[in-house]
């Protein structure tokens, strides 16, 4: 594959990192790149910086990316045709050699990392345009990005635009008629060797079906909710390691992260397969392969133009990551959205494998890296895009997470993003009721609930810590006021919570009323910056006696309770919340607010004197 590569571009951060894929290319197995580095100068309104170090630094810093630079430059197209075509004979010709040597290796014996061919294709911006407007130099500026004629209007300026059209000489292409000569239509590769008609080129076409492992192999035994606790994302590992045995043959499914897998408990899928890599190996080294399925690098650029890549050309992915760094690639997810939309109005635009996330090291237990590490926005930004591209989930469980996991890695045409935690946590749900709440994405917890029907306040959440915060908060309910009626309602799809006009996972408004009732208050445990909620709510008839509590931008290096005691959505929080806004209780709540500080304060005392949470708090079990 030929990639071109604008010298503007290649002064950003996601192009320097990309230098070093070339690390993970292995000859014997892979396919080949060739970047071709085009150095015409200028950006919009600035020299570029590659074109104005000089050719032997240029080349010195192409090398030291591990690649060979062969230069083409000139100004005369026809001899600049020439020597493009003789240096992509060389080059070429390099490439089928690099390959061939890797592929006659014994087999197990793992090639070398060869030094791969580029080019530097130097020609001046604006080539063939004009060269003077208004008296001012065009051609090997940057006068030339974009419009180098903007206003035909002016005087002499059509006919700028005239000559520089008949340059090209169309006489010399079409026929009187204007039809484009047959003779030079030949020229052109026929079938699926052209450009567009290639299948690669349209991934949805080579697309197979991933062969996925048995959801009750992996799924946590629980028999009572609270009874067991587990780590979701290690339950999901065991899963995500059998998809790549399961696939290995057809090697169509790898998993991409910054240098995160083993960090977000996911290890188990090198029990299949090691880590790509093609650079040198120490003897302290693990997991590294030279037949890797995994593709890690400190770059989520670079993991996200990997995979955005492996999915367009017809093959399965995850992306895996800390929650507060995938915002990295935020303007990247932009365009692979737009990309989507555009493409699902394309009848012969065929569909590929979605673009799943995994956002884990979450904003509610970065306990030791604080609050540089605590960021879950980027909810709020996929929430934005298309609502027939985007799906949002927060399992509250590794059974939860099972089932979602399985779901996005079947669907198509879609951008999944999938949050949770990593630590070891509270079970909630059965594989066969984990299935059942994930396909309505929303559902009362009866065994949970005590309303009869007409509850005095419904308990909402979504996100494994606000679960457990909201579950806390209901024995403290029942604890406080013994005659209360609760309802605890817990979210996986965080898009059901839109009407189902403005989102095809909307819960209709009956459905939604039943859930969430037209009048009582509703106390909402969310996940992340809680006017989330309300912007996917403010339709709804109950809106009004909605409250949430999020994230609000209060965090450090603290515990886990505390990080919820910062922004106020602990369980205590939570239970003062529904006395003060359950009408028959108006007298209880002095005493409540009074009760709820001094709670406070004993845990604030105890985490400075112990550094770690009150007992009460670490040791909690949901008992039913």
């Amino acid at each position: 594959m030929a990639c071109i590569v604008g010298d503007g571009e290649a002064e950003t951060g996601a192009l320097a990192a990309s230098w070093h894929a070339n690390k993970f290319l292995n000859p014997a197995r892979d396919g080949a790149v060739l970047p071709i580095l085009h150095l015409n100068g200028f950006k919009i309104a600035n020299p570029t910086v590659l074109a104005r170090i000089g050719r032997d630094e240029l080349a010195d810093l192409m090398r030291g990316y591990g690649h060979e630079p062969y230069f083409v430059e000139g100004d005369d197209p026809a001899r600049v045709h020439q020597s493009l075509a003789g240096t992509l004979d060389v080059v070429l010709a390099r490439i089928r050699q690099i390959q061939d040597d890797a592929r006659a290796l014994p087999a197990g014996q793992a090639p070398a990392r060869p030094r791969w061919p580029m080019i530097v294709f130097c020609t001046p911006k604006g080539w063939t345009g004009p060269k003077v407007v208004d008296g001012l130099p065009v051609e090997g500026t940057w006068r030339a990005h974009q419009v180098p004629i903007a206003d035909v209007g002016k005087p002499g300026h059509l006919k700028l635009l005239e000559d520089w059209l008949a340059s090209y000489r169309p006489g010399e292409l079409f026929d009187a008629q204007g039809r484009f000569r047959t003779d030079l239509a030949a020229l052109a590769p026929s079938g699926a060797r052209r450009m567009g008609a290639n299948p690669h080129a349209n991934g949805g076409e080579l697309l197979q079906p991933l062969r996925l492992p048995r959801l009750g192999e992996h799924a946590v035994m629980v028999h009572r909710p609270g009874g067991v606790q587990a780590e979701a994302t290690r339950v999901l590992g065991g899963f995500l390691r059998d998809v790549m045995r399961l696939n290995l043959a057809s090697a169509n499914f790898r998993l991409f992260g910054p240098d995160e897998t083993a960090s977000n408990r996911l290890e188990a899928v090198y029990e299949v397969s090691g880590k790509q890599w093609m650079a040198e190996v120490l003897a302290n080294d693990t997991e590294l392969s030279s037949d890797g399925r995994v593709m890690e690098v400190l770059s989520e650029h670079l993991c996200q133009g990997w995979l955005e890549g492996y999915l367009l050309t017809g093959r399965h992915g995850l992306f895996s990551c800390y929650e507060a760094f995938v915002h990295i690639v935020d303007s990247m997810v932009n365009q692979h959205a737009k990309w989507l939309a555009v493409c699902g109005r394309i009848p012969w635009r065929r569909p590929v494998a979605s673009l799943n996330y995994l956002l884990t090291s979450h904003v509610w237990r970065q306990d030791h890296n604080g609050f540089s590490h605590q960021d879950p926005g980027f909810i709020d930004h996929v929430a934005n895009k298309k609502p027939e591209v985007i799906r949002v989930y927060l399992p509250p469980d590794a059974n939860c997470l099972l089932v979602i996991g399985e779901r996005c890695l079947r669907s198509r045409n879609r951008i999944n993003v999938i949050v949770a935690g990593k630590q070891p946590q509270s079970q909630w749900l059965d594989m066969d009721a984990a299935i059942l709440h994930c396909k309505t994405g929303v559902g009362i917890w009866s065994w949970a609930s005590n309303d009869e029907g007409s509850p005095d306040v419904v308990m909402a959440c979504a996100g494994d810590v606000p679960t457990l915060e909201t579950l806390a908060a209901v024995t403290l309910l029942r604890e406080y006021v013994p005659d209360i009626r609760v309802r605890v309602v817990n979210v996986v799809d965080l898009m059901a919570l839109q009407p189902h006009t403005e989102h095809s996972h909307g819960l209709e408004d009956p459905e939604f009323d039943a859930l969430f009732t037209v009048d009582r208050p509703v106390i909402f445990a969310y996940h992340g910056y809680p006017a989330m909620i309300h912007k996917l709510t403010y339709r709804r008839r109950n809106h009004g006696n909605i409250h949430a509590r999020g994230y609000k931008e209060e965090g450090t290096t603290t515990t886990p309770f505390d990080m919820v005691v910062l922004n106020n959505l602990d369980r205590y929080q939570l239970a003062l919340d529904a006395i003060r806004r359950i009408p028959r209780l108006a007298d209880q709540v002095p005493a409540a607010t009074a009760r709820y500080q001094a709670t406070i304060e004993r845990h604030r005392q105890h985490v400075i004197e112990h550094g770690e949470d009150l007992p009460e708090v670490r040791d909690w079990r949901w008992e039913g």
